[in-house]
C-alpha cells in the first residue's frame, strides 16, 4: 500500500533502544487531519501510555488548522490509538518490564489513513548516547575520507 511520511520523532533512536515496533491508527477530528496534511505536526516530546485497557498518546502537537473555526481542537489533547485487544495485551506485557516504554517513532499516511509507528524501547544511559554519537562521527569521517580518496584518482 502507498505510504507517505508526515513526521518523525527526531529523539526516538537517540534516547531509546527500540526493540519492537507496532503500527496503530489514531482517533482524529477533521481539522486535525487537515493540519496533518499540511505537515503541521510535531512528535518530539510525545509518549504513549496504556490506561484502562486503551492506548493514548500524550504530547503530540497538531497545530490548529488556519482556516478552521470553532471546530479546532486543543493542539496537545490526548489522542486515542486504535489497536486490537491482542496488540494491547502484548504492549501491556512488554511495558510491565522494568525500564520499557512506548515511544512514537513516525507518523505517516497509509492510503487515506493516518498511522503512527510505536516503538517499545528502553531508555539509553548517557554513556550509550555518547558511544552512538562517536560511532556516527567515525562513520562520517570514513565516508569523507573514502570520497576524498576516490576524487583524487
Amino acid at each position: 500500500m502507498n505510504t507517505r511520511l508526515i513526521a518523525k520523532n527526531p529523539t526516538a533512536y537517540h534516547n531509546y533502544n527500540i526493540n519492537d515496533k507496532i503500527e496503530a491508527g489514531i482517533v482524529l477530528f477533521g481539522t486535525e487531519i487537515k493540519s496533518i496534511r499540511a505537515g503541521k505536526v510535531n512528535l518530539k516530546d510525545s509518549y504513549a501510555i496504556i490506561k484502562n485497557g486503551e492506548v493514548y498518546i500524550y504530547g503530540m502537537h497538531i497545530s490548529p488548522y488556519e482556516h478552521g473555526n470553532i471546530f479546532n481542537k486543543d493542539p496537545l489533547r490526548n489522542k486515542k490509538l486504535l489497536l486490537n485487544k491482542q496488540e494491547i495485551n502484548k504492549l501491556i506485557i512488554l511495558t510491565k518490564q522494568k525500564g520499557y516504554s512506548l515511544i512514537p517513532i513516525s507518523l505517516y499516511f497509509k492510503g487515506n489513513f493516518v498511522k503512527l509507528e510505536l516503538g517499545i524501547g528502553k531508555g539509553k544511559k548517557l554513556y550509550d548516547k555518547r558511544q552512538d554519537l562517536a560511532k556516527k562521527d567515525a562513520q562520517r569521517q570514513i565516508a569523507i575520507n573514502l570520497k576524498n580518496k576516490n576524487d583524487s584518482f
